[in-house]
């Protein structure tokens, strides 16, 4: 199959969405299938030219997006051409995959795909999780009434909605009127992780200087609201005079927020036990996940956690939140520890972790690899979003 994906932006620093196309890409190619991209990127911008699929970038010429703010306003600038282009070269394609909702890249779908020659599927990838509900009203009216009249149209003529769980499709269903979806859950994950060598290693600690040879908690994501860093640094803050390991707090942010997040961990923290090495990739990134202690998540809302996935695919036991959609199955398979997403409960299962046996955590990340090869891989994915397209023939034209 010849396939496309639709999606906002293929910068690396947009976090789990163009993660997990990528990964997918990996995953059909190794099945015989082609994968390529229709952006609003800069058709200048780095990540084009070296992308591993090609990628038809439909955004204006010029300096490419410095920051996030920059890289928001990308994702709602209105980009003529990439409508015309999705509408004059649907039908090269077999299926065609839209990622993520509530941006431009959503309105150049709607504008092209309902009613036309080829199947698609929309990933959400949890952007219709009422959280965002609750804690932006304002937005979340103004997608009231998008939804009517471009997300939800776009949806409801797809061959189906994807969702990476049962815990985010049901979710789903809770704020969005009216629905009428076609529904698959086909999971989620990664390709499995490099085994460790000495390189990784010695790329995170040149990026983290200030942590030496002590051993550590990592976080490793995006610095946004939703991923609970204030509850992470306060909870480390309450038990870290008592916990062997300094924290790690790894990723790219708003430079105002990262400024807050530092000032409460100089308030909350121990000086000198919480390090900020920004956004690490490569063989640094690969190192901090092989080396960490415990990778910790304790997010308002994750729809899966790629970070997760890997951390158990590197053997690494995790401290998860409730609300990352995947707790479940680590719960299940003891692979780790999760808490609420609030303090008192992120600093009781830190302290919980910090008295585990050098044998008890070992076993821990061990249960995490096994789950990592049941339930994480991209390869089910892809097989799952493969199905849909062979049995879908004619869907896009009813």
């Amino acid at each position: 199959m010849k396939l496309l994906h639709v999606i906002a932006t293929a910068d690396p620093r947009d976090g789990g969405p163009i993660e997990g196309v990528l990964r997918l890409g990996e995953s059909f190619r190794a099945m015989g299938h082609s994968q390529e991209l229709l952006t609003l990127d800069s058709p200048d911008a780095p990540w084009v030219s070296g992308a591993p699929a090609p990628i038809h970038a439909m955004g204006r010429l010029g300096e490419a997006p410095r920051g996030p703010l920059d890289r928001l306003a990308l994702r709602f600038h209105r980009a003529p051409a990439a409508p015309r282009w999705l509408r004059a070269h649907a039908g090269d394609y077999d299926g065609i995959i839209v990622d993520g909702l509530w941006n431009y890249s959503t309105r150049t779908a709607r504008l092209a795909l309902p009613g036309g020659p080829t199947p698609y599927v929309v990933f959400s990838h949890g952007m219709l999780d009422p959280w965002f509900a609750s804690r932006f009203p304002v937005k979340h009216a103004i997608k009231q009434l998008l939804w009517r009249f471009n997300e939800g149209v776009l949806l409801r003529g797809a061959a189906a909605v994807a969702f990476t769980c049962e815990q985010e499709r049901k979710l789903a269903r809770e704020n969005w009127r009216p629905w009428g979806m076609r529904e698959a859950v086909v999971g989620f994950g990664t390709s499995p992780p490099p085994p460790p060598t000495a390189a990784m290693e010695q790329a995170f600690r040149a990026a983290v200087p200030t942590l030496g040879e002590r051993p550590y908690l990592l976080f490793l994501s995006r610095l946004h609201e939703k991923k609970g860093v204030d509850v992470l640094l306060e909870a480390f803050g309450a038990m870290a005079q008592d916990c062997p390991y300094d924290l790690v707090v790894a990723g790219p942010g708003e430079p105002a927020y990262v400024a807050s997040l530092k000032a409460l961990a100089e308030r909350q923290c121990p000086a000198g036990r919480v390090h900020w090495p920004g956004m690490v990739s490569g063989d640094a990134k690969w190192g901090a996940l092989h080396g960490c202690a415990a990778m910790v998540l304790t997010s308002h809302q994750e729809n899966f956690g790629v970070v997760v996935a890997e951390a158990v695919g590197c053997g690494r036991p995790v401290v998860i939140s409730d609300q990352v959609n995947i707790h479940d199955e680590v719960a299940a398979a003891r692979a780790g520890l999760v808490c609420r997403d609030e303090a008192n409960s992120a600093r009781d299962a830190l302290a919980r972790f910090s008295t585990l046996s050098a044998g008890e955590r070992a076993a821990m990340g061990e249960r995490g690899r096994t789950l990592f090869a049941e339930k994480f891989t991209m390869d089910s994915t892809a097989r799952r979003l493969l199905a849909i397209f062979e049995g879908a023939q004619g869907v896009g034209t009813q």
